[in-house]
């Protein structure tokens, strides 16, 4: 009985191995690979305040999720009741998918080289929008950017958060690491 072949590992996934950390070794002055940083992982989420009124929007969304993250979301239900928003305890208005591993990098990859420059007036991401422990955090504004949706069958826009969550506590550490993935930042002292 032959063995079956593993499968490959995915192209960011092989240029982080191959090339990245040798250069942050270098760069950071380190040997210790495991202390170099990392990506662990990328947290998609999506609110549908809209499924308050109707069920079918946060059926709609959870189907648009699993198409981008090829991942089944997880749903997000509210804590409190609120009258004022129509919101009663437990009612389902948002999901979240937490990508790891394979899926982690083949996602960052299509958000990269393919969603991002499909984004309206697209000018790079803010390289300021870490957190404090290397952390980085986008917001697009409609998920048909991804290639995979069809634009006809998800007619309703829907914005979604991504974080990115890095091993290192360091954000300049943190901001090299995605760089040398490829992701386009503003250069430094343009506008937004």
């Amino acid at each position: 009985m032959a063995k079956a072949a593993a499968p490959e590992k995915p192209r960011l996934q092989k240029h982080y191995d191959e090339q990245i950390v040798p250069e942050l070794k270098k760069q950071l002055g380190r040997t210790n690979p495991y202390s170099l940083p990392r990506l662990e992982k990328i947290v998609v989420s999506m609110g549908v305040s809209s499924s308050v009124t109707d069920k079918k929007f946060m059926e709609e969304a959870d189907g648009a999720r699993r198409i981008i993250t090829r991942e089944t979301p997880g749903r997000r239900k509210a804590r409190k009741s609120v009258a004022a928003f129509r919101v009663r305890e437990g009612m389902a208005l948002g999901a979240k998918v937490t990508l790891r591993g394979r899926r982690m990098y083949e996602f960052l990859d299509r958000l990269i080289s393919l969603a991002l420059p499909r984004v309206r007036d697209f000018r790079g991401l803010k390289p300021n929008a870490f957190d404090g422990n290397g952390n980085y955090s986008l917001g697009l504004n409609e998920q048909l950017v991804f290639p995979e949706l069809n634009p006809d069958k998800y007619t309703r826009v829907q914005g979604m958060n991504i974080a990115i969550c890095c091993s290192t506590k360091s954000n300049d550490e943190a901001r090299d690491l995605l760089k040398s993935f490829g992701v386009p930042f503003q250069r430094e002292g343009s506008a937004a």
